[in-house]
């Protein structure tokens, strides 16, 4: 049995769990979720927890197993609490800006600024020009909108400039050495 998989899901106040026979529904008063079920995977409601099940004991039936349940998990702790990504903006000059809640524009240094528009169910908050917060119940959808920003101007190993996220460790190389 999959450790990640057998372990129970609670429900807290407020959150609703529908199962139907492709898919689950998780929805609070934050918004809803939905993902599909993989064939082969059961998923129940019980009380105020949520059980997930596989048919046999194939090895991508375990393998699903897991991530079955790792979704449906972060969806019920999305609609309860929301996930949020924090990047740093390092180098003179680099700074960001908000445009409203669903939408950044971006000093990088090059020639133009880059305006970021977040989809539906993200938003942004820039409390100082160098620090981003990309927050939302979709765990999946937060990471890929921060991983994107992040993309535009990399930490580069020299002088260590560029968007990175809080907490991440930046490589640095030697520059040229003196004769």
């Amino acid at each position: 049995m999959s450790r990640i998989g057998k372990a129970p899901i609670s429900v807290p106040d407020g959150v609703t769990v529908k199962v139907s026979a492709s898919a689950v529904t998780v929805s609070s008063k934050q918004g809803e979720l939905s993902q599909e079920i993989p064939e082969g995977i059961q998923v129940e409601v019980q009380d105020a927890t949520v059980a997930v099940t596989r048919g046999d004991d194939s090895r991508q039936q375990r393998a699903l197993h897991g991530l079955t349940r790792a979704l449906v998990n972060n969806m019920v702790e999305g609609v309860t609490a929301g996930f949020m990504k924090e990047l740093n903006i390092v180098g003179v000059g680099y700074r960001a800006q908000a445009k409203g809640n669903n939408s950044l524009e971006l000093a990088l240094g090059f020639s133009h600024t880059v305006k970021v528009d977040a989809p539906e169910g993200v938003t942004f908050d820039v409390p100082e020009p160098t620090v981003i917060k990309v927050s939302g119940i979709d765990k999946q959808l937060v990471g890929q909108v921060a991983a994107d920003i992040r993309a535009l101007r990399k930490p580069e190993p020299y002088k260590g400039k560029g968007i990175r996220y809080v907490g991440e460790h930046v490589i640095r190389k030697a520059g040229k050495a003196a004769k």
